[in-house]
C-alpha cells in the first residue's frame, strides 16, 4: 500500500494533517517565541499566556480544516478537478472568516496587519495541497481499479483459451477410445471389456474435471496415465510400453492439466506400432526438473493429416498457463519432448 491509498484511513489522514498544519504554522513559531521573549514587540500582546492559547487555537484550526479538506477531497474524487477547486475553495475562504473573528474574540488588540502577515500564504497551504493529495488519490484508485479489470480480463481470456485448447483434445481422445472398445466387443472378450469400460470411467472422469483446472500435479497425471496405457496396451496388444522412472519426492510438481495424453496420441498417431516396431514409451525427470518423454522414430509412411491438435495445443497452453515452452529434440532414431515444471 502507497502513500496515497493509505490516506483511506481517517487516522492516517489525521497524522498528515498535522505534519502538514505544522508547515502551514511554522511562520507563527517564530511570531510566538517573539512575543514570549520579547513581550514589548507592537505585535505582541504583554500576556504570554495568552499568545500561548492563540498558537494553540491557530494549529488545531488547521489541522481541523486540513484534514476536513483531505477527507472531502478522497470521498468526493470522481467529481472534476474544477468543481473540488472551488468547492474546497470556498469552504477554505468561510473558515479563514471563522479563524478572524475568533482569532480577534481571543485578544481584541491583536493588529490586523500583524494577523495578515501570512494569512495569504497559510490560505494557500491550506486550501490547494487536499486538492492536490485527493486528486492524486483518485489517479490512483482508477489506476490501480484498471489494473485489477485488465488482470481479471486476462485471467479470463486466458482461461477461456485454455478451456477451447482443452475441448479439442476430448473429441479425438473419445474417437480412438471408442474404436477400442468396439474391437474389444466384437472380438467377445468380456473381462478385457469391463476392465476397458473402467479404466475409460476413469479417463472420462479426469477429463471432464479438466475442464476447471488449469495446473495439477504431476503425480494426478501419472495416475491419469495409468488408466490411459492400460487402453493403449489393450489398443495395441502389448506392442507398446511404458517406462516410468519418477522418485515419489517429485509427484508435488505442478504442469499443465491433460499434459502426457496429447504426447501420447502424439507417438500413437505419427508412428508405425506393430510385431515388428514394438513402441517403448520412456518417462522420467532430467537434472533440471523438467518432464522428459521419449520414444523410438518408425516412421509411417502415409501420415494422417494434422489439425493443430497435439504439441501445438500443448506448446499453447503451456504459454498461457506457465509462460513457459516445452521443447522437442529430434533426431535419426528417437524424438523427445521436454516438458518444464513448476513447484507447487
Amino acid at each position: 500500500m502507497n502513500f496515497f491509498e493509505s490516506l483511506k484511513s481517517p487516522v492516517t489522514t489525521l497524522w498528515w494533517a498535522f505534519l502538514l498544519s505544522i508547515i502551514i504554522i511554522y511562520p507563527n513559531i517564530g511570531e510566538l517565541l517573539w512575543a514570549l521573549f520579547a513581550p514589548s514587540h507592537k505585535c505582541t500582546v504583554d500576556i504570554n499566556t495568552l499568545s500561548i492559547i492563540y498558537f494553540i487555537y491557530r494549529y488545531l484550526f488547521f489541522v481541523t480544516l486540513t484534514w476536513l479538506l483531505i477527507r472531502l477531497n478522497i470521498k468526493q474524487s470522481a467529481k472534476k478537478l474544477n468543481e473540488k477547486f472551488w468547492k474546497s475553495f470556498l469552504i477554505t475562504l468561510g473558515a479563514y472568516l471563522i479563524y478572524v473573528i475568533i482569532g480577534k474574540s481571543i485578544d481584541y488588540h491583536i493588529r490586523l496587519d500583524c494577523f495578515t502577515q501570512t494569512v495569504v500564504l497559510q490560505f494557500l497551504i491550506a486550501w490547494l495541497p487536499p486538492i492536490l493529495i485527493g486528486h492524486i488519490y483518485y489517479l490512483t484508485v482508477v489506476q490501480r481499479e484498471n489494473e485489477k479489470e485488465m488482470e481479471k480480463l486476462r485471467t479470463e481470456n486466458l482461461q477461456s483459451q485454455v478451456d477451447a485448447l482443452v475441448n479439442q483434445i476430448n473429441p479425438h481422445f473419445f474417437f480412438n477410445s471408442l474404436n477400442g472398445l468396439t474391437a474389444l466387443v466384437a472380438a467377445n472378450r468380456n473381462e478385457e471389456t469391463i476392465e476397458y469400460v473402467s479404466k475409460l470411467s476413469c479417463i472420462f472422469r479426469y477429463i471432464l474435471q479438466s475442464e476447471k483446472k488449469g495446473l495439477v500435479k504431476l503425480k494426478d497425471e501419472l495416475e491419469f496415465l495409468d488408466a490411459y496405457r492400460y487402453l493403449i496396451e489393450v489398443r495395441y496388444h502389448g506392442k507398446i510400453s511404458f517406462i516410468i522412472n519418477i522418485k515419489q519426492k517429485d509427484y508435488d510438481l505442478q504442469l499443465p492439466v491433460l499434459s502426457l495424453l496429447p504426447l501420447i496420441e502424439n507417438i500413437v498417431k505419427h508412428n508405425i506400432i506393430d510385431s515388428e516396431h514394438k513402441m517403448t514409451v520412456d518417462i522420467s525427470i532430467s537434472e533440471n526438473k523438467e518432464l522428459v518423454v521419449t520414444n523410438h522414430i518408425y516412421h509411417k509412411h502415409n501420415v494422417e493429416e494434422s489439425h493443430g491438435i497435439g504439441l501445438t495445443n500443448l506448446s499453447t497452453r503451456y504459454k498461457l498457463l506457465m509462460g513457459e515452452t516445452i521443447k522437442v529434440i529430434k533426431n535419426k532414431d528417437t524424438f523427445k519432448v521436454i516438458l518444464p515444471l513448476k513447484n507447487s
